[in-house]
């Protein structure tokens, strides 16, 4: 007797936690199964769709199939005009003539006249036309408000002037940077850098390597015919038309080679003065005198128009219905080559139809009046392959307002298990060495650290599947975190999660086949990011930005 009166005083200062809507499944979750994402996996990476090539008849198909399926789910169009896609313009570029680089050293009465390809070469972003003036270091080239690093707001102007600027960032192997520690920050970006120099009223941009992180012999003249190939590339070079579109300066890659000569008269190695760049707060521009630059480029534009394909699920919840959780994946792949088709069933044929089960989970729910509070966005993307640039597009021209937007799942890579081979080459480099075998239950979540309360939201969920959620490659040097879409929604601090199975050797090859896919797994996965989405279209608060 006293046992039990000590169990109910102890329930009595203890009390069971309340049941969440965590533990309660999403409606419908149960009608996402395998032999559905299987079925549409096998007609999306199917030969007949070779390889889903962004800017190809085969891509457009594949964006008629998703659209369709929207469609007839009676999910509302969520593009402009009724629209089920989101319209969007990609650039490339072609070399023009009468490129020419012109060094004048006024002090010693010469010139000495360079060629494109040899000693150095203009970036396809850069703008055309002439351009001049004396020449500036300035470390990096970064301005970097958040980070508190500006390379341009200490000693003289650089207005009217040339800017030579290194590649990279800095700490760029060091895991504490505040640039992104060990993944490339967005920062770096050569065109954002342009962009930096251009507010600045710099007349051309001139970029070298940073040799004092990568030393060694460069073949400066392949680099450059690599860039600018004579024969026209299979898979052509794109940038975001409106990123390109904001560049009004000439820029371009000059040797380091050209760099020593140029930089002769300070009296400083180049290796001295790349190591000087290496400042949290930023450097000192440096005026190089004795040395004038005359830049004359020649790149001609090319806009071709893309396509995301969107959808909504209106919320019912008057308060918070203008309130957004976005679930997206990536639909193109990279189209075919001499060695095959690459037919891309994982890569992202998986999130693909992972995103369209669950768009449907959604409708079905919806038909027997179960809509969420929050509305909810089915994107899928285009140009992921070629730099993210569906998913930037959309963040350039949101249908609806970032700061609005509650929290982004992506997936992406969704149907196999991660295994690195020793001898993997660049595309794995940074990840360990492991099997199949050991991840057969295992999910990878990125983005984790810049909201630790949508990590949450997924841990919560996945008490229903006890899938092995792996938290580990925010800070690494693979670069994964900002190799998928969630990324141009983390740099507008929008809570944003990529969920990811890992890489594997077929990754990127026509090895990449529908029959390899563990559906039993995908399924999991899929049920998992829809009670997430449900959990947080229903949830009182939202998910906070921590970085």
């Amino acid at each position: 007797m006293k046992t039990l009166n000590a169990i109910i005083l102890i329930i009595f200062l203890y009390p069971l936690p309340q049941r969440t809507s965590a533990q309660e499944p999403a409606p419908e979750n149960e009608s996402i199964r395998q032999q559905d994402l299987r079925a549409d996996l096998f007609f999306l990476s199917s030969d007949a769709l070779q390889g889903r090539l962004t800017a190809t008849r085969d891509n457009r198909i594949a964006a008629e199939f998703i659209k369709s399926r929207f469609e007839r789910m009676g999910l509302t169009p969520a593009g402009p005009e009724n629209s089920y896609y989101q319209i969007f313009n990609l650039s490339t570029a072609t070399l023009g003539s009468g490129n020419s680089l012109v060094i004048t050293f006024p002090g010693q009465n010469r010139d000495i006249q360079l060629k494109a390809g040899q000693d150095y070469y203009p970036l396809n972003f850069s703008a055309s036309g002439r351009s001049g003036g004396t020449l500036v270091y300035a470390g990096f080239g970064i301005t970097s408000p958040i980070r508190a690093h500006d390379d341009y707001s200490r000693g003289e102007s650089v207005s009217g002037k040339v800017v030579l600027v290194l590649n990279h960032e800095p700490g760029e192997r060091d895991p504490d940077s505040p640039f992104d520690g060990l993944v490339t920050s967005e920062a770096s970006r050569t065109l954002r850098k342009a962009l930096y120099a251009q507010e600045q009223g710099a007349v051309a941009i001139l970029f070298v390597s940073d040799i004092h992180n990568h030393p060694g012999p460069v073949n400066f003249e392949a680099s450059a015919k690599n860039y600018w190939p004579d024969e026209t590339r299979r898979v052509p070079r794109y940038g975001l038309a409106d990123w390109v579109e904001r560049v009004r300066i000439p820029a371009a890659i000059i040797s380091p080679a050209l760099a020593r000569t140029l930089i002769s008269g300070t009296n400083r190695t180049l290796e001295e003065l790349s190591s000087l760049a290496e400042k949290t707060d930023g450097i000192t521009p440096i005026s190089i005198s004795g040395v004038e630059i005359n830049l004359h480029v020649s790149v001609n534009r090319h806009i071709v128009q893309e396509r995301n394909v969107v959808a909504r699920m209106e919320g019912v919840d008057p308060a918070v219905a203008d309130e957004l959780i976005i679930l997206c994946a990536h639909y193109d792949h990279n189209g075919v080559s001499s060695a095959g088709i690459y037919n891309g069933a994982d890569d992202d044929g998986s999130g693909t139809v992972a995103l369209i089960e669950i768009a449907e989970a959604y409708a079905l729910a919806a038909s027997k009046g179960h809509r969420p509070r929050r509305s909810v966005l089915f994107a899928a993307w285009n140009a992921e392959e070629r730099g993210l640039l569906g998913a930037w597009a959309y963040t350039e021209r949101p249908l609806y307002p970032l700061e609005r937007t509650v929290a982004v799942i992506n997936m992406d890579m969704i149907g196999r298990n991660e295994e690195v081979q020793e001898g993997g080459g660049r595309r794995f480099r940074g990840l360990e060495i492991q099997t199949a075998e050991s991840n057969s239950n295992a999910v990878n979540i990125l983005g984790y650290t810049y909201s630790p309360d949508l990590r949450a939201e997924i841990e919560q969920a996945n008490v229903h599947y006890g899938l092995d959620l792996k938290m580990r490659y925010d800070n690494n040097a693979s670069n994964l975190l900002r190799r998928s879409d969630q990324w141009p929604f983390l740099q507008n601090g929008v809570p944003a999660v990529f969920v990811h199975t890992g890489l594997h050797p077929d990754y990127h090859t026509v090895y990449d086949q529908p029959e390899k896919i563990n559906y039993v797994k995908m399924e999991k996965i899929a049920r998992l990011v829809h009670q997430t989405s449900w959990n947080l279209a229903q949830g009182k608060g939202r998910p906070r930005f921590a970085q």
